[in-house]
């Protein structure tokens, strides 16, 4: 019999094990854009769960899951990206969790759309969210799963509109299977699974 991983359960009583961060830009201007994969994977952690994002606190929106039995924050900063480190700092301050405990989803134009690469530790790598996230936190010790975007078609096109841009049709197809795994990828991360996380959906 098929036993969907991602528990339904009610919130747990125990405190908040995990944060689960998605990144992107607040706003409807935004919605869809390559530079709010974060967000979108969030999203789909979320209906997954049966969690809802709805919550206003962190400076950001957030809300309660149940992932591999563990009591979950996920959460959604409303900072604009560049700004990502105050909402995720002031929630791991709450929860007094420390980076390792948080894992962050974002976009990365250096992978093909369709694919995604988990990291469990490291450099911002030019994203700016997660630059702000190293920064104020004062640690790259953050578990990140990098969701592919794709790259400027040509380099001289400028990378702030690139990254605002929307997916094409293909690329949204490529873009949800990437969400997909992602979710999975986490589910096996809380468990401590990082390992196996990394063998089946690193690409």
């Amino acid at each position: 019999m098929f036993r969907n991983p991602f528990s339904r359960a009610a919130e747990p009583a125990g405190p908040v094990e995990y944060i689960v961060v998605g990144l992107g830009n607040p706003g409807s201007k935004y919605e869809g854009t390559r530079h709010n994969a974060g967000f979108m994977a969030l999203d789909r952690i979320a209906e997954k769960a049966g969690a809802e994002l709805k919550r206003i606190r962190f400076k950001g929106l957030c809300g309660f899951a149940v992932l591999g039995g563990k009591k979950v924050l996920l959460l959604k900063p409303s900072t604009y990206m560049n700004l990502s480190g105050q909402s995720v700092t002031e929630a791991m301050r709450f929860y007094r969790l420390p980076p390792e405990k948080v894992i962050v989803l974002f976009d990365d134009i250096s992978l093909p759309p369709g694919r995604m690469r988990i990291r469990m530790k490291g450099s911002h790598g030019g994203q700016n969210g997660m630059k702000n996230i190293i920064y104020l936190s004062g640690s790259d010790r953050f578990p990140r799963v990098k969701i592919g975007t794709g790259d400027r078609p040509d380099p001289r096109w400028d990378l702030a509109d690139w990254v605002l841009s929307r997916f094409t049709e293909q690329e949204k197809e490529q873009l949800s299977e990437a969400l997909e795994h992602a979710a999975c990828a986490v589910e096996l991360m809380v468990q401590g699974k990082s390992a196996e996380a990394m063998n089946q959906y690193n690409s």
